[in-house]
Formats: structure tokens, C-alpha cells, sequence
């Protein structure tokens, strides 16, 4: 059995907090550090050490794990005043789990050679019961001596890890191609369903069967909170899944690989934040499908 390790993790939203609650309950030493401290002490009773800065948490660490909203957050706690950067000890180790864009990505692992760190990028995939409950699927990025030393924290944190690649960047094209197939599966399901009721026919009747062909959880979760419209409280809110979409068609533009059905969703995300949709979740994207169609909706 691997020994613990001194960890310390940052960014302690719906997501974070699960993550850096399974690392303690996995036996590792977690220093943590959040904004707003509150959410740090709240994780205080369950063994962590609260730290005051990121340079505070990343003092005695062997690896650390950041998990915040976006490009412009991880930049400031990684090369602010008292950062990551400058407070991680040469040979220590950064894990962005973040969807970031990969020109962020590339600054990152740049950044981290030059000052001897090790980096690497692990999105993971799951909504925050999922990492709570330890059911993330993680998806790694980096050279493969990091990713080996760092395979507890993966096991720890998620049910299933993938390693996609040896740049780190390359895992955050999975990310941000994976949450696009995500929103167009959402995008196909608004459709359909305005379709189905100006037909007549119930949302929910039409889930069960293809639950029966696709037999997805990503379908029933989703498809059972199109059909009530049930958007709130949002598990990953509509803004995110704007700066997702955003992030794709970057990374499509950086590849010369044209993505209409992104372009589109974009689209319908801009107009559902115009509408004053920002505090839902991002398949009430599907609202402004339905009202394009003539449709009364909740919101």
C-alpha cells in the first residue's frame, strides 16, 4: 500500500469540496484554501489544515490539486501574490482539474518546467454528487512519471481514470470535447422534446424508450430534468457551460476543425444568459429551444 501524501487543494466550490473531502477519507495530509474561508473550515473538522494564502497550503506539499471556475482563477492563484507558483517547492507536483483552455494549459506546464514543479491536467467528468460520492471519471494528461506518482490521488477522488495523452493540454481538449457532446446531447433532447409536445405526446413517455435503446446516465439525468424543468438548484451552471462552449470552439479554431452544432449552442446559451437564465443549470438552455418553437415554459 502507497504511503500518504501531503496534498493541498484549492478551489472548494460543489466539486471541490467532495474532492478534497475523498482525498482525507483516502488517509492523505490536505491542506486546503478557498476565497471564501468558510468553505476551507468548514473541511476542517474532517482533518484539514486551513491555510491562508495558496502559498500557505502548497508549503509542505507534494502535490497540488486546483479545482476553480476558470481560465482568469486558476491564473490568479497560480501567479498572484503569495501563488502556487512561487510557493510549491521544486520537484513538487500541480494537478489542474479545471476546465481551462489549452493555451492556459501550455502557459501552465511552461511556467512549472521552468521553476523545476511538475504539472499536469486532470479534468474529470461527474456533476457534484458524483464527487462527493467518489464516482468521478478522471481524465489525465502529463508525463508519465507524474501521472504514475500521482495515480492515488486519482483512485481517491474518481471510479475510473483514462490517460489521454503526454502533453497536458491534450487532456483539456477531451475536457471541453467531452462537455460538448454533453450539451448537444441536451441541445437534442430541447428539440426533440418540443417536437413531442406539439404533438402531443409526454417528454417523460419518450425518455423511457430511449432509455431502453441508449441505457445512458447522462440521458436519464438529463432527459428527466429537461422533461420537468426542473433547473434549479443548477448542478453546473448555465455561465460555465457558456465559457465551455467558448472553450471547444477555441480549441476547434486552434485545430482548423470547423464545429457548426457548437456554434449553434453557443447560440442558444448566449440567449438563455440574455434571458436572465445565469443562476439555472445549463440544460435550461433547452427553454429558449422550447420558446422558439411557441412553447410556454416555467421560466
Amino acid at each position: 500500500m502507497l504511503a500518504p501524501m501531503n496534498i493541498a487543494f484549492i478551489g472548494l466550490g460543489r466539486m471541490g469540496t467532495g474532492m478534497a473531502r475523498n482525498l482525507l477519507r483516502a488517509g492523505h495530509s490536505v491542506a486546503v484554501f478557498n476565497r471564501s474561508r468558510e468553505k476551507a473550515e468548514a473541511l476542517a473538522a474532517d482533518g484539514a489544515r486551513v491555510a491562508n494564502s495558496p502559498a500557505d497550503a502548497c508549503r509542505d506539499a507534494e502535490v497540488v490539486m486546483t479545482m476553480v471556475a476558470d481560465d482568469h482563477a486558476l491564473e490568479q492563484i497560480v501567479f498572484g501574490n503569495d501563488g502556487i507558483a512561487s510557493g510549491l517547492k521544486p520537484g513538487s507536483i500541480h494537478l489542474s482539474h479545471s476546465t481551462i483552455s489549452t493555451v492556459l494549459a501550455r502557459k501552465l506546464t511552461a511556467e512549472h518546467s521552468q521553476r523545476k514543479q511538475g504539472y499536469a491536467s486532470v479534468p474529470v467528468f461527474g456533476r457534484p454528487q458524483a464527487a462527493e460520492s467518489k464516482n468521478l471519471v478522471v481524465v489525465a494528461a502529463g508525463p508519465t512519471e507524474i501521472l504514475d506518482r500521482c495515480r492515488p490521488m486519482f483512485d481517491a477522488i474518481g471510479r475510473q481514470t483514462f490517460v489521454i495523452g503526454t502533453e497536458p493540454w491534450q487532456a483539456n481538449v477531451a475536457k471541453v470535447c467531452g462537455n460538448f457532446m454533453v450539451i448537444s446531447l441536451i441541445e437534442a433532447l430541447g428539440e426533440a422534446y418540443a417536437t413531442l409536445r406539439k404533438a402531443g405526446v409526454a417528454p417523460e413517455a419518450f425518455l423511457e424508450i430511449m432509455n431502453s435503446l441508449f441505457g445512458s446516465p447522462v440521458l436519464a439525468g438529463y432527459g428527466k430534468i429537461i422533461a420537468e424543468e426542473n433547473f434549479t438548484p443548477a448542478g453546473f451552471a448555465l455561465p460555465l457551460g457558456l465559457k465551455d462552449v467558448r472553450l471547444v470552439l477555441a480549441a476547434a479554431e486552434e485545430c482548423a476543425s470547423p464545429m457548426p452544432l457548437a456554434s449553434l449552442i453557443h447560440d442558444h446559451l448566449l440567449s438563455a444568459l440574455a434571458q436572465g437564465q445565469g443562476e439555472m443549470d445549463w440544460s435550461s438552455m433547452t427553454q429558449v429551444i422550447a420558446r422558439n418553437s411557441g412553447l410556454k415554459t416555467k421560466s
